[in-house]
Parts: C-alpha cells; sequence; structure tokens
C-alpha cells in the first residue's frame, strides 16, 4: 500500500482500494496524488481493460481528512503555490482511455463523491449515505462537479444538492442519475466487477476508449453539426478497421471476438474543410 491506496490486477481488471479504513478513507494529499498515479499507469497499460476504484472497509470515502496533518483548506501562498502545479499535472480521468468505474460501497461525501463524479460508471450502495457537503463547511463544491453535477442530473436537482448540502442515499443517489445502481452494499463491488469483464470480453478496446474520448469531448462542443461529422469521419474510419471486421465475423460465428487494436490507438486528424457538399 502506498499513501492509501492499494492495487489488484487480476486479468484486464484493474481493482484500486482507497484503503486507510481507520480514517473512513479520507483523503489527505498524498492519497489524491497516489489515487491518480495509479488510474494514469493502468491506463497506459494495454493490458488493463477497465479499472474498478472501491473502498476498504465501511465506507467509500469520508471526504478529506480534516485530522492536524490531513487536508488543510486554509492554504498559505506556498501551499496554494504547490497545490496549483500539482493539480496541473494531475492526470484528467476523464481524459484516459480506459473506463474507470466506481463501485461506492459505502458512504461518500465531500471529494469522496467529487472524485467518482469524474469517472464513468458509478453503483452505490442503496443505503448509504452520500452528500455534496461543502457549503454545510463554509466552501463551494469542487474537483470539477460544478461543470459535471448539472450535466448528470439536470440544473434544478444539481441546485438542490449543493445548495442544501445535504445527505441523500444511495438509493436516491440511482433516482436522480448520479449512479447507474443501488444495490445491498456487499453486491456493490462484484457487480461493478462484472461490468468491468463484461467490457474486457465483448468490445473493443480502441471503440471503447474513443468512445468514453469523444463523449466527454462532445460534452464542450456547442456546434452540433461539427459534432455530427466528426463522430461520422470516426465511425467510417473504424469501419475500416481489423476490429470491425472481426466484431462482425464473431458475431456471424456465434464466437467470442479477438480483437488486436489498442485501446491508445491514434484516430487520423479530422479534416476541418470537409463538408456534406463534397
Amino acid at each position: 500500500m502506498a499513501d492509501g491506496i492499494t492495487v489488484e490486477q487480476n486479468g484486464a481488471t484493474a481493482l484500486v482500494w482507497l484503503d486507510r479504513p481507520d480514517r473512513g478513507n479520507a483523503f489527505i494529499t498524498a492519497m489524491q496524488i497516489e489515487l491518480h498515479r495509479q488510474l494514469e499507469r493502468l491506463d497506459a497499460d494495454e493490458a488493463v481493460r477497465a479499472i474498478v476504484v472501491t473502498g476498504r472497509g465501511r465506507h467509500f470515502s469520508t471526504g478529506a481528512d480534516m485530522e492536524p496533518g490531513g487536508s488543510n483548506f486554509a492554504f498559505d501562498d506556498e501551499q496554494h503555490r504547490r497545490s496549483r502545479a500539482e493539480l496541473a499535472a494531475r492526470p484528467r480521468p476523464w481524459r484516459l482511455r480506459t473506463p474507470v468505474i466506481g463501485a461506492l460501497n459505502g458512504s461518500a461525501v465531500g471529494i469522496g463523491l467529487t472524485f467518482p463524479l469524474q469517472w464513468d460508471i458509478r453503483i452505490v450502495n442503496e443505503s448509504a449515505k452520500y452528500g455534496f457537503v461543502f457549503t454545510r463547511r463554509g466552501l463551494i463544491p469542487e474537483q470539477n462537479s460544478l461543470w459535471l453535477l448539472p450535466r448528470l442530473v439536470g440544473f434544478g436537482r444539481a441546485m438542490d444538492l449543493m445548495l442544501t448540502g445535504r445527505l441523500f442515499s444511495g438509493a436516491d443517489a440511482a433516482e436522480y442519475g448520479l449512479a447507474i445502481e443501488a444495490l445491498p452494499g456487499d453486491d456493490v463491488l462484484p457487480r461493478a466487477l462484472q461490468i468491468a469483464d463484461e467490457i474486457a470480453a465483448n468490445t473493443s478496446a480502441a471503440a471503447v476508449g474513443v468512445t468514453k474520448q469523444f463523449a466527454y469531448e462532445l460534452l464542450g462542443e456547442t456546434d452540433r453539426e461539427a459534432a455530427f461529422y466528426r463522430e461520422w469521419e470516426a465511425f467510417r474510419w473504424f469501419g475500416r478497421q481489423s476490429d470491425a471486421t472481426e466484431g462482425v465475423a464473431s458475431f456471424l460465428d456465434r464466437r467470442a471476438p479477438n480483437f488486436t487494436l489498442p485501446k491508445h490507438v491514434s484516430l487520423p486528424q479530422p479534416d476541418r474543410g470537409w463538408s456534406p457538399d463534397e
């Protein structure tokens, strides 16, 4: 274990543990850095097809560790400078080509919830408590949650959750669209691993990686026509690759696919001068 993070690899799935159960898996700065370092390392490994992140013990994460020696929100100028440099260098989960699945086995609040918000799929414990509690601590929501939460749950619901800072159940989280499923606590990790295995066994690493990349990039595209043609060009490029041939052949042969393209496949640069009339 390094800085509260433990990693296990089993075949094509990597399992990352938040591993400070005696502190409710609360985050300190070193733990944040190590989590993102491991996500980047696992993404660089072409053998890893999916990453599952879960918490050791009763909680997923109780947020920032606010004991002395833990998280200190009142940064002085030097702390602020170091923190800004670390944040600039930190890999962005939405830019990784590997799906990241949050198995939120127990309660998660504050940064313990805004980190999973950056990941791709979330499974929650139906009876655990979750919350964006920042305003109740004299802070504002962070980790990009002010940008993403309204896109996930709608503006009105996001305002409710962020302005009140109230706690809500895992069952509520799934109803709001914050998670895809709410299950009994003991079922959360097995279900997340099942989804990871399904991705690894049945999908093209290249197709999954580019699908994830485009989905996040096009969230910020205001020109619908530009998004349409970029997607279309990439689709046609994939149609000429070996994985598309194998995908059709395995379907017709009723067998498991043997995809070979890497998840970090490079797409040709889009022709920005192309138009549908050409």
